[in-house]
Order: structure tokens, then C-alpha cells, then sequence
């Protein structure tokens, strides 16, 4: 098991968790809120368990599946970490989303590189 399986298995995961998290959990109707974009968070947990799937699929079926994936939850990571930024969150609070936007761009570049079109 390489660190490409391991990085593309946990973010996915971590997406199909959090994205749960987005549509069912009182705590993130709230976070929404605070941060302002309530009206989006039905949409970002939908965004995010179609990533997570996308991501874990494209692991085992499909590279542009999880380039696609990777790429399109990188660019939401760095927009959370924007408005993390934004609302003046602590450092502290906003690097998981820098971080899992990093290591999505890092995928994306990495399965990108593998496809053949």
C-alpha cells in the first residue's frame, strides 16, 4: 500500500464523513451560520459525499474519477479556509482546510499526470 492509496482513501473518507456531518448535524447548521452561508450547506454536504464517492470509486475504477474529485475538493477546501480567514478563525481552527486542500491539489496533480485522453 503506497501513500497515494493511503492520502486518496483518507480524504475520501474524511469527505463522506464530513459531509454527513454538513446535512445532519446541529453543530455545523450552526457553523454555517456563523460563517455566514447558511443557504450553502445543504449543497457543500452534498458537494462533499459526491467528492468523497468520487474519490474512493476513482481509487479503484477510475484516475480521472479522482483527479476530477481531488481537484474539485481542493478548490472547496481553499475557499473554506478563505472564509475561515474571512471571519477571522484562528489559525489553529482554519489549517484542516488548508491541509486537505493541499493534499487534494497534491492528488489531483499526482492522478491528472495518469490520464490518458
Amino acid at each position: 500500500m503506497n501513500y497515494i492509496y493511503i492520502l486518496t482513501f483518507f480524504s475520501g473518507i474524511s469527505f463522506l464523513f464530513y459531509g454527513s456531518s454538513c446535512l445532519i448535524r446541529e453543530r455545523m447548521k450552526k457553523e454555517f451560520i456563523r460563517f455566514g452561508l447558511e443557504k450553502w450547506r445543504k449543497t457543500t454536504g452534498v458537494l462533499q459525499l459526491i467528492g468523497g464517492f468520487a474519490l474512493v470509486i476513482g481509487l479503484y475504477q477510475s484516475v480521472f474519477l479522482a483527479a476530477i474529485s481531488s481537484l474539485g475538493l481542493s478548490i472547496m477546501m481553499f475557499m473554506g479556509f478563505g472564509v475561515r480567514i474571512k471571519i477571522k478563525d484562528s489559525f489553529l481552527v482554519s489549517i484542516p482546510a488548508f491541509i486537505f486542500g493541499l493534499i487534494n491539489i497534491f492528488l489531483s496533480i499526482y492522478y491528472f499526470k495518469l490520464v490518458k485522453l
